[in-house]
């Protein structure tokens, strides 16, 4: 028997339609390897963007993993670095609100799988002050998929500088949309499920989501506030203090400011280099740099252990981290294109195109995560892009195209 197979083994590896095929794969292989690196390479050398660390893996294995540019490129005044830091694999990003998804999102699944929550509770079992209409007919769910109908923003650091009051001033906001009927993405929602996250557990959400994500799941490097809690090396600065968040309290043209914000009234503005701070505001200045929207920090492979357990339908190496039944009813697109927590809708740049099943989210700091099921495929790209600075135009440097073209490149490998 042990002859046969042997026989078997060598003509399928001297036939000429497997070496044909080898080669073929060898070619997209390469092909894709040369996109990425002309893509990246080209706008760190354009100055578009400082650095960037890209890790696309299909099938449990690494297709390819590279870090470009610089971790660090400016200080506060925008001088060139003397000599500016390497962008590397294993340096530390601000998720922004990838956070969304990596913490909360996940926090709340595992809830869910263990009965202590559901999706369509109403907010109101948890939040007392939302047992008033309209507030009373929000749910979990609806938090999950930003259709409670909340404001988009809202300078909470004008009104509140800790968790509890801040918590409080949300409560107090009234609804902007009609709840249920339209997707308006919303930070405020995704603090308030960190909220009814720890008013189930006990536990802060930093606490929580350590002990029972991060820990379990090796991701050693994820966490908040990484300079108190000792992490001070090797993590890619963002933005020169806050400027655009400023403008979006000076300059109406954008649309948020509020009424009722002098915004003369506060400037506790950072005024230096954001570098192992959570650059969002809201979670900075409001929430000590620990929220449900915003504020973790971690590398592309932390972040890729996440992934790899979605996509292996809750398991994490031989244990089943969370059931697939979870799993599936997360990831299962809605009216609005979207899953919970996760962005489902294909129209999306950095998943632009991408077969049904396929989900991901970005991060303003230029984070972005793409999974597709289909493939056992994902495709992980970190940018500093903050760090360049504000453009002329006001705005920060949009990755949108850059995302678009590796995603397509990489479909294109596995197709």
């Amino acid at each position: 028997m042990r002859i046969i197979f042997m026989l078997i083994f060598l003509v399928c590896y001297f036939h000429p339609a497997t070496h044909a095929q080898a080669g073929k794969n060898r070619n997209k292989k390469a092909e894709l390897i040369a996109t990425v690196d002309k893509v990246l390479n080209t706008a760190v050398e354009k100055q578009e963007i400082p650095g960037a660390v890209v890790e696309i893996k299909q099938n449990g294995k690494i297709v390819y993993q590279q870090a470009y540019g610089f971790s660090q490129k400016y200080d506060y005044g925008h001088q060139l670095l003397e000599n500016p830091p390497a962008m590397n694999t294993e340096t530390l990003f601000d998720m922004a609100s990838l956070t969304k998804v990596i913490g909360t999102t996940t926090s709340i699944m595992l809830l869910a799988d263990r009965g202590l929550i559901h999706v369509d509770d109403p907010v109101s079992k948890y939040i007392q002050s939302f047992d008033s209409f309209p507030k009373s007919a929000i749910t979990i769910r609806h938090l999950l998929t930003h259709t409670a109908g909340l404001i988009e923003w809202y300078p909470l650091f004008y009104r509140s500088s800790n968790k509890e009051s801040t918590y409080k001033l949300i409560h107090s906001l009234p609804l902007k949309y009609p709840v249920g009927q339209r997707r308006s993405y919303s930070d405020l929602g995704f603090m308030l499920l960190g909220e009814i996250i720890e008013k189930v557990t006990g536990l802060s959400l930093e606490e929580f989501e350590k002990k029972n994500i991060f820990i379990p799941l090796g991701m050693a490097h994820t966490l908040y506030n990484p300079l108190k809690n000792g992490r001070t090396d090797n993590i890619a600065a963002t933005s020169f203090g806050n400027p655009y968040e400023k403008r979006m309290v000076y300059d109406s043209s954008l649309g948020y400011t509020v009424k009722e914000i002098d915004p003369a009234s506060w400037d506790g503005w950072r005024k230096y280099v954001l570098k192992g701070e959570v650059n969002d505001g809201n979670a900075w200045y409001a929430n000590q740099g620990i929220s449900g929207h915003a504020g973790l920090f971690s590398t592309v492979d932390d972040a890729q252990k996440l992934v790899d357990m979605l996509l292996n339908k809750g398991k994490a190496g031989k244990k089943q981290f969370l059931s697939s039944s979870v799993i599936d009813s997360f990831l299962t697109e809605d009216r609005f294109h979207n899953g919970l927590g996760w962005m489902m809708d294909s129209t999306n740049s950095f998943m632009k195109g991408g077969p049904a099943g396929t989900f991901g989210h970005t991060g303003f700091t230029g984070t972005s995560i793409t999974v597709v099921p289909q493939y056992h495929l994902s495709v992980i790209l970190f940018i500093n892009r903050q760090n360049m600075g504000l453009l002329k135009s006001g705005y920060y440097y949009n990755p949108n195209p850059l995302r678009r073209e590796i995603f397509e490149a990489v479909m294109k490998y596995v197709k």
